[in-house]
């Protein structure tokens, strides 16, 4: 059993086929892909290897067209709560009382549940012109955009805006910025507007109700009224591990510990990907593809002694 349907969670999907188990993969979400699907399907990824650059989108597509011979079962839109040990392995009980049993069970759960932070002047725009993350850019094809913060996210999604959209201005409440200064200067050689010191303070709707534009209080100068029909809330989000946490795990800065099989501290309960913690841990999509190998084919030994820990490699296989 897998719990996350992230990028590392439908890798583990697919080495478990390929190991001869059967599994199910278990999210929150309602679709698979977990931050990459949630939060930037748009964006390129450039640290996945084999891949020059590789979108969000793509990716996930990738994973899951690898996985589907192996037929794994979907539980999608479903929350983990209760897992507890039982004499053939563990037994994972979900929101609405459904129970799964399995020999293991690998997390998978990335930094587990997120939430966005909010933007005060947005309250009641969710959905009506306010967005958190951008899940199709030609939605906002000729349209003026307004994106809010100063992190490597909002910057990104200017990045990705510039070209579609009719305007791209950014506003953050300080004059210096979280992102990375390449991307900062990647969106200044663009031309962006950039608004520091400064805060959105109101949206405007128009006569049908629509987002028109918002205010914006600037420090030390008057305010000023932009043309936006769509708000990118980028202020990032907070992260739990919600029922995780009670579980009888050793957790280590809202991490699950393991050792170098990838298990934790419970038998048959194994992690991978950006909620495991051990010394040295580099979060990275590449990292959590390895660490899902690494977790698969210890757990098939776990599952059964006499089986090899190392399969032979995927090229060999008819």
């Amino acid at each position: 059993m897998i719990i996350g349907a992230g990028p590392t969670g439908l890798f583990a999907a697919y080495y478990a086929g390929f190991r001869g188990l059967s599994m199910a993969v278990v999210d929150s979400l309602p679709e698979p892909g977990g931050q990459v699907t949630a939060m930037y399907p748009e964006k390129m990824i450039y640290d996945v290897g084999g891949f020059a650059e590789v979108r969000g989108r793509d990716l996930i597509d990738g994973l899951v067209k690898q996985a589907a011979p192996w037929q794994p079962k979907y539980l999608l839109g479903r929350k983990a709560e209760k897992l507890e040990s039982v004499a053939d392995g563990v037994e994972l009980t979900l929101d609405g009382g459904e129970t799964l049993r399995a020999g293991a069970v690998l997390i998978t759960a990335g930094i587990g549940e997120f939430t966005p932070r909010p933007l005060p002047a947005g309250d009641g725009w969710l959905g009506r012109g306010m967005v958190h993350f951008v899940p199709s850019l030609q939605a906002h094809a000729g349209q003026h955009v307004v994106v809010v913060g100063g992190g490597d996210s909002a910057f990104d999604w200017i990045l990705a805006l510039h070209p579609v959209a009719a305007s791209v201005t950014l506003v953050h409440r300080r004059a210096k910025f979280r992102a990375a200064e390449s991307i900062v200067r990647q969106a200044r050689e663009l031309g962006t507007r950039i608004i520091t010191d400064a805060e959105v303070t109101r949206f405007v709707e128009n006569e049908s109700g629509a987002l028109e534009a918002v205010d914006v209080s600037i420090k030390g100068a008057d305010d000023e009224r932009l043309p936006a029909n769509a708000v990118v809330a980028a202020l990032g989000f907070t992260a739990d591990l919600g029922p995780i946490e009670s579980w009888g795990l050793e957790i280590d800065h809202r991490a699950i510990a393991v050792d170098s099989t990838m298990a934790t501290a419970r038998e048959r309960v194994y992690a991978a990907g950006d909620v495991a913690a051990y010394p040295g841990k580099v979060k990275l999509i590449a990292t959590g593809f390895g660490e899902a190998a690494t977790a698969v084919n210890n757990i098939a030994v776990a599952l059964d002694p006499d089986a090899h820990l190392f399969p032979g490699h995927s090229s060999n296989a008819e």
